[in-house]
């Protein structure tokens, strides 16, 4: 909760207080698929994103009056380490290679896999005057997973 939490709530407190006298600003929150759709990692991980993805919504209306945006990116697993160490408690003694095929054969969205540059491209867009009209909205990079999927990947270690 430190820094998932009060972390982005102190983060976007001193930025307003920077973006308030100048009257814009734009500022970019993360959250995760977890923070919507919940089973997918540990409880309190889940529990800290959707608190972010509620921070932002609920800061919209103040910061929208001094001319100020706010958005929250919640991307797909991404096969870092700390996710693939994350996966090792619900799949134990696979092998990294055999976690990130677990986690690519979850996307939906076919010959495609979340990676870092899709977060990187929806920051730069949410940041640019093409997106000078969205606030408080939480932009899901995840390939339509929370759209439609649940998450039983159980038949892949077997």
């Amino acid at each position: 909760m430190a820094i998932n939490v009060r972390g982005v709530v102190a983060g976007i407190k001193h930025a307003a207080r920077v973006m308030i006298p100048r009257g814009s600003g734009c500022i970019l929150c993360t959250g995760s698929i977890t923070g919507v759709m919940g089973g997918l990692a540990q409880p309190t991980y889940s529990t800290t994103k959707s608190c972010v993805i509620g921070i932002v919504r609920s800061m919209t209306r103040e910061l929208c009056s001094h001319g100020i945006r706010i958005n929250c990116i919640s991307p797909f697993a991404i096969p870092t380490a700390f996710s693939l160490d994350e996966m090792k408690e619900y799949f134990p003694g696979v092998e990294p290679e055999g976690l990130v095929k677990i986690l690519h054969s979850a996307s939906e969205l076919k010959g495609a896999y979340c990676e870092p540059i899709d977060v990187v491209n929806a920051a730069l867009f949410l940041a640019s005057e093409d997106a000078k009209f969205i606030s408080g909205q939480n932009l899901m990079v995840d390939g339509g997973f929370t759209s439609f999927k649940s998450l039983n990947l159980s038949h892949l270690v077997q």
